[in-house]
């Protein structure tokens, strides 16, 4: 009754100071009563903010904002809860999230066959001819290992023999590796003397025989069978299911809280409609993005670009992005020694290096910013030194905010170049504790314990660490990558890893909100709770600055808020 009381009064109060303003001066919203973590230093606790126009008009306490309020104002009453920027997911693939939720998802699978009843279950339903697509298995995250098997990975006999007349790809959760049944097989001309291509290894048995593991570029034997299948379908179709993938990733951004994504390269096709959208307002939340072609596509085919803030700020496409290898998980990570558990081998360079400075030489061209993805200490060490010769070249450039993508596994000595040359580390802090379980197996221990994952590392050196998921390869819910961030703990077992390089509570939301802003050179618009900026936010149903770390795997996103408007609403809100 007091605190109704209260509320009232303020209303009054509100009400009679607001005369003096003019109807423009108003706020369309005002959130109230709040625990409002900022992330702005120069004021990192709120109660109250006013809005207008998609921006944050003010930001102070209850009694103070309510001067703002007139007749038309909407007044959102947080009863405490705890509120801050909305989530940036710094790294992920929008279109790629959208089909995961589309198409078979292993994610959560526990066995080789769960997953193979997955695949008869949906070659029940499939017409013959047609493929079955799915992505998420990760073969170190099973219970079991398969018998037989080959470096963990099962033979494709059990898939081959529930879809006899589907072919069958399965991307591995990392992307950077599938699985096979015959009849993709088949249909891609693979037998006994198919070489491996450069950059990648089509996996055999002691016999030569191929099991259905096809890593790096040599999944590119399965992707060009897939693809002339795909030729066939209608134009119509292939559009109205992208489309529909991309409503379904924005819905399972927004109930998770993420009001911004960058998209780690996307296509010109994509792009374009990207920015159509943003111009139509068709979009629910805001995409930064970058261009992913090969040299020879992008050389003459840059104009326009870079592409800053369409569509009152929902679409930016300002960087360039390229790889050097592959991931741990399918050896593909390219390593200055070589791995514990496939004696000899070094990993993939997946890129030729050559390709890879023509691409850097394109980005300084044209004002873009470089993303590079780059998984091992080699990988990191050659990609740093590709910059550092771009730097040195164009020395009246300055402030360019390069990234690597991934920067997983590095050498103690790289790590001081990042804060030299300013280089984003745009790091998943999910990936390290879903790895952790076979990272020492790869890497041995002390490149496990000084270099995998080193945030605390890289954060004590100056260095901006944007944070993210990688959606599709984990599951795009900041909470879950947050709370690896912050105890380096698996959620399911508890199972830590090197706990000494985890992130503090502010340091990992900086890297999940106004990290990721910086690292897009969008910081000054949106990232932190501060006058001026794009009212973008997130309430949660506990204060993840205080609580246990337990309360964090129970929290739960109950409003997402972009540009002024309530995206998401959980029922919890209410009550």
């Amino acid at each position: 009754m007091n605190r109704l009381l209260s509320f009232f009064l303020l209303l009054a109060l509100g009400t009679s100071c607001s005369q003096s303003l003019s109807v423009d001066q108003f706020a369309d919203t005002l959130i109230i009563n709040g625990n409002i973590y900022t992330v702005d230093t120069l004021l990192p606790g709120a109660e109250a903010v006013a809005l207008r126009g998609g921006r944050i008009i003010d930001v102070g306490s209850t009694a103070d904002l309510m001067v703002l309020r007139g007749d038309s104002t909407e007044v959102i009453d947080l009863q405490g809860r705890f509120m801050m920027p909305g989530f940036i997911e710094g790294h992920g693939h929008f279109s790629g999230l959208g089909y995961s939720l589309i198409n078979l998802n292993f994610l959560k699978s526990k066995s080789w066959e769960e997953i193979v009843q997955m695949v008869a279950e949906a070659a029940e339903q499939a017409e013959p001819g047609a493929w079955i697509v799915g992505r998420g298995w990760h073969q170190e995250k099973w219970t079991e290992t398969p018998s037989p098997s080959v470096l963990g990975y099962p033979y494709h006999d059990a898939l081959s023999e529930v879809s006899p007349d589907n072919p069958v790809m399965l991307r591995h959760a990392s992307g950077h590796s599938l699985f096979a049944n015959a009849k993709a097989m088949e249909l891609a001309g693979v037998t006994a003397e198919t070489p491996d291509p450069s950059g990648g290894e089509v996996v055999r048995d002691s016999r030569g025989k191929a099991i259905g593991v096809f890593e790096e570029r040599a999944m590119s034997l399965i992707n060009a069978a897939y693809d002339d299948y795909r030729a066939g379908l209608s134009e119509e179709a292939k559009t109205k299911e992208w489309y529909r993938a991309i409503e379904l990733a924005e819905e399972e951004c927004l109930k998770k809280g993420v009001t911004s994504f960058q998209d780690a390269g996307s296509k010109y096709f994509e792009l374009e409609r990207y920015e159509q959208m943003a111009e139509g307002g068709e979009l629910d939340l805001r995409l930064w993005a970058m261009v992913r072609h090969s040299y020879d596509e992008m050389k003459d085919n840059l104009d326009g670009y870079p592409k800053i803030d369409v569509g009152n700020h929902y679409f930016t496409c300002r960087a360039i992005k390229s790889e050097v290898d592959g991931a741990l998980g399918a050896f593909g990570a390219w390593l200055l020694r070589a791995y514990n558990d496939k004696k000899g081998f070094t990993g993939q360079n997946t890129t030729p290096i050559p390709e890879v400075k023509n691409i850097a030489q394109l980005a300084m061209d044209n004002d873009m910013q470089m993303c590079v993805h780059a998984i091992g200490d080699r990988a990191n060490r050659v990609v740093l030194s590709i910059y550092a010769e771009q730097f040195s070249a164009n020395p009246e450039k300055e402030n360019l905010r390069w990234r690597i993508e991934h920067a997983q596994h590095l050498d103690t000595a790289d790590i001081p170049r990042f804060r030299e040359m300013g280089i984003i580390a745009s790091m998943q802090g999910i990936h390290c504790t879903s790895d952790a379980p076979f990272v020492e197996k790869r890497l041995g221990r002390e490149r496990s314990r000084l270099g995998a994952y080193p945030w605390r590392s890289l954060l004590d050196e100056g260095v901006i660490i944007a944070n993210g998921t990688d959606a599709p390869v984990e599951d795009v819910d900041p909470l879950l990558s947050f709370y690896a961030s912050v105890t380096r703990k698996r959620a399911d077992n508890g199972f830590e890893f090197f706990p000494e390089q985890r992130m503090t509570r502010a340091e990992a939301i900086h890297s999940y909100t106004l990290g990721n802003a910086y690292a897009g050179f969008e910081e000054d618009f949106k990232g932190s709770v501060t006058k001026g900026k794009a009212a973008d936010f997130v309430v949660l149903s506990h204060d993840l600055v205080n609580c246990t770390d337990e309360e964090i795997l129970e929290s739960k996103v109950l409003m997402t808020m972009v540009d002024g408007e309530v995206r998401y609403q959980a029922e919890e809100f209410n009550q």
